[in-house]
């Protein structure tokens, strides 16, 4: 039996309970970042190469179940158990808005466009878009989900909503015209994490123990695998989209070969089950949130000859890691001997 390398992945402390979703910037003229949601109410912004924290959104008083990133990485957004979503300016940390809701909030979505969107869904069973350049208008409602909203995000150019629901299976599809569904992906079991791969092409879902990847434009089922657990969630990889990485009760990060469902790695390091799983805007690393309250950010490894040339025919340029520096220092940095009090119970 091939003897397979061990990963060592970049640990990032901070957060003091369960870290509970995950979500990169496209590559800007900064670098890219990483924005993390945690039950401890305090989403925190990264550094997405080096893992460094930069500062930590301080405002929810519940449980933050998802939070997002806008095209530029200037706005970040969370939904959290507090019956609120905020909008964050992330140069600064500040509050820009924050939206009310009835119920806990467990989904955000900055539309892609122009961003000046934001689409919520929670435990109301109703969908919102939220207009950010008219914050104190009323948001649209599009029509009731049947069940609790669980993930929500954007697709065809913001024409289409794709949602899942807590308590029942099926990736949902709505027309953003006409507020109606117009299309269900089935599934087995409730859909605990979806992604539209950065192309546009497909759509990875995670279901009870399988991983699915739909077409985007045409909907079918392009490909579904067994996985060894029940996984919490699965991203495919942006740039060649030849692997996809799950992870879930386990607690280890399991990546896979998209084109024939073969596992080519196995990462372990958390000590407790995996709840969100994301790769960076590259592909050249992925980060894992767990129970633990640990983030984890694993390498994928050197690139094959042929990604190497991909990627110079594409004229894609690496970020250095200083250039993250302007960003860095205008964020309000919080009290560093707080952040080591989180560190320490996050280690407890």
């Amino acid at each position: 039996m091939d003897k397979k390398k061990v990963a060592v992945p970049l640990v990032c402390h901070g957060h003091s309970r369960p870290v509970v979703d995950l979500c990169y910037s496209p590559i800007t003229p900064d670098g890219f970042f990483l924005i993390s949601a945690s039950k401890d109410s305090s989403p925190m912004l990264r550094n997405g190469e080096t893992g460094d924290w930069i500062g930590t959104f301080e405002g929810h008083k519940g449980a933050v179940w998802s939070c997002c990133l806008d095209t530029n990485a200037l706005r970040a957004a969370t939904a959290s158990a507090d019956f609120s979503a905020k909008v964050w300016d992330a140069l600064t940390g500040d509050v820009l808005h924050s939206f009310e809701h009835k119920h806990i909030v467990r989904a955000c979505a900055f539309s892609e466009q122009d961003t000046h969107l934001l689409l919520t869904g929670g435990v109301e069973k109703v969908i919102r878009i939220y207009d950010l350049n008219r914050p104190d208008a009323a948001p649209r409602e599009v029509d009731k989900s049947p069940g609790s909203v669980r993930t929500a995000a954007w697709l065809h150019s913001d024409q289409t909503i794709l949602s899942s629901c807590t308590d029942m299976g099926g990736v949902r599809l709505w027309d953003v015209r006409t507020g109606k569904i117009v299309q269900t992906l089935e599934t087995k079991s409730s859909v605990t994490s979806s992604e539209v791969s950065q192309d546009g092409r497909y759509i990875t879902t995670a279901d009870g123990s399988t991983v699915k990847f739909w077409d985007a434009n045409y909907f079918g089922l392009v490909k579904s695998y067994n996985m060894p657990c029940t996984v919490e969630s699965a991203s495919l990889e942006p740039k060649f989209g030849n692997k996809f990485i799950a992870g879930g009760e386990d607690m280890w990060v399991h990546v896979f070969d998209f084109h024939t469902g073969d596992e080519i790695a196995c990462n372990k390091g958390h000590h407790g089950p995996v709840h969100c799983l994301r790769f960076s805007p590259g592909g050249e690393s992925y980060a894992s949130g767990s129970e633990d309250g640990t983030i984890r950010i694993w390498q994928t490894g050197p690139l094959t000859q042929d990604e190497t040339e991909a990627l110079a025919a594409n004229g894609k340029v690496k970020v250095p890691a200083e250039e993250v520096s302007r960003k860095i220092e205008g964020f309000h940095i919080a009290d560093e001997g707080k952040l080591k009090e989180k560190e320490e119970a996050g280690n407890e």
